[in-house]
């Protein structure tokens, strides 16, 4: 005999279980853990270890580690990589601090990159109708490594978004964290070495770093203007 009340109870479970994991469901659990990060770097200010150093009982490998994983979260929780960048530098020199700074850089692209993808993308992609975002997401899904990689080395695009842009496209994860690495390296490197010289801000290494930056950014500007005025051409 059919057992209608055995039923109910399983096809009642399937809905939650389809509803729980639909793309918005994971969208807005997305949005719930970027504004949980968002509020803790509001609330903790890590901002504050440029003030207040590195804990004393932290010293040597250890401490690099513990700060580019530091870093890697903050990126995520949105806090500017300039300020991360000079804080390497401040605390380890020049050599330490950039290895620090790039561990944390990929390890916080990674992890926006995995979140995006994992739990943002289903529900996005339906949305890319319009012509500058349909031509985004072609350039990064057919042309990965080479897109991301002029995203890096030049700064006119946020950090942030560019991970979570990557991640609702079709790029792989190895394009993206080996151009993410290769491309945060210059731009990095000039804020590292600012803060383990800007102690003698007269010094030629502050200024040629300080001057990288100026042009670089300078650049970056250009690029995403020039890039702007194609997409709306197109």
């Amino acid at each position: 005999m059919f057992d209608s009340a055995a039923v109910r109870p399983q096809g009642f479970a399937e809905r939650c279980t389809r509803v729980l994991f639909s793309p918005w469901s994971r969208l807005s659990l997305l949005v719930a853990l970027l504004a949980a990060a968002g509020t803790c770097v509001l609330l903790f200010e890590p901002q504050r270890i440029l003030s207040d150093g590195w804990p004393a009982q932290l010293g040597g490998a250890a401490a690099v580690v513990v700060f580019a994983v530091a870093y890697g979260l903050c990126t995520t929780a949105f806090v500017p990589r300039p300020l991360l960048n000079l804080a390497a530098g401040a605390l380890f020199g020049s050599q330490l601090g950039l290895t620090a700074a790039i561990a944390g850089t990929v390890l916080g692209s990674g992890i926006a990159f995995g979140l995006g993808r994992m739990l943002g993308q289903d529900a996005l992609r339906p949305l890319l109708r319009g012509r500058w975002l349909k031509a985004a997401d072609g350039q990064l899904s057919r042309h990965g490594f080479r897109s991301m990689l002029a995203a890096r080395l030049f700064p006119g695009v946020p950090f942030a978004a560019a991970n979570y842009c990557a991640s609702v496209s079709r790029m792989g994860w190895l394009p993206f964290l080996l151009a993410t690495g290769l491309g945060s390296i210059p731009n990095t490197a000039a804020y590292v070495i600012a803060g383990a010289r800007a102690s003698t801000p007269t010094s030629p290494v502050f200024l040629v770093a300080m001057g990288f930056i100026a042009v670089t950014g300078l650049a970056g500007a250009v690029v995403a203007w020039c890039k702007r005025h194609h997409l709306r051409n197109r």
